[in-house]
């Protein structure tokens, strides 16, 4: 099971997906569709950062400061998370398309906006601190991550939803969901 996959199947535990609704006020059903499209987008917009070596050392870095996360027990680590820190993540990730990635996921949830900003906000921190203790445990460096984040991409749900809503096979489902939403 690759990083992705084991993620989202602890997310998608019915108490985590309770946790992740109960503090945005959002239906668990909802939230785990947005789980499950969100995810994948925060692991691309990675794999697109690290194709610089500039975007490459940043996000090493960033792994090297969440590498001790207590991310293993899910649900505690959520009620414990900084989400000032995941809004930030957020913008790192997405420094021109945040608004536009938050509202193509709130359109295709049925939550909004700040719903989706704010569920976001926790899974950003969670993915850098599982990917910070793989880089810890695994020793790796910079190319090391950049492979972990590739291996993720062509596995599991990453492929599966970009495959499904990457209607053009330009690599980004960002214009794509976008024209499934009526936008250019």
């Amino acid at each position: 099971m690759n990083i992705l996959d084991m993620i989202t199947s602890q997310v998608n535990n019915p108490s985590v997906l309770g946790k992740l609704g109960q503090s945005v006020g959002a239906d668990t059903d909802k939230v785990k569709q947005l789980t499950e499209l969100g995810l994948p987008a925060l692991m691309r917009a990675m794999g697109r950062n690290v194709k610089t070596e500039e975007g490459a050392q940043s996000l090493a870095g960033a792994l090297d400061q969440h590498q001790d996360d207590p991310v293993d027990d899910v649900a505690s680590f959520l009620g414990q998370v900084d989400v000032n820190d995941g809004a930030k993540i957020l913008g790192h990730l997405f420094p021109r398309s945040q608004t536009r990635v938050q509202n193509n996921l709130a359109s295709k949830t049925g939550l909004d906006k700040s719903q989706v900003s704010g569920v976001l906000a926790q899974l950003a921190p969670l993915l850098l601190g599982t990917l910070g203790q793989q880089k810890k445990q695994q020793q790796l460096d910079v190319s090391g991550v950049v492979n972990l984040l590739k291996g993720a991409a062509g596995k599991g749900l990453l492929s599966k939803v970009t495959g499904m809503l990457d209607a053009n096979n330009d690599g980004s489902i960002l214009d794509d969901v976008g024209r499934l939403l009526g936008k250019k």
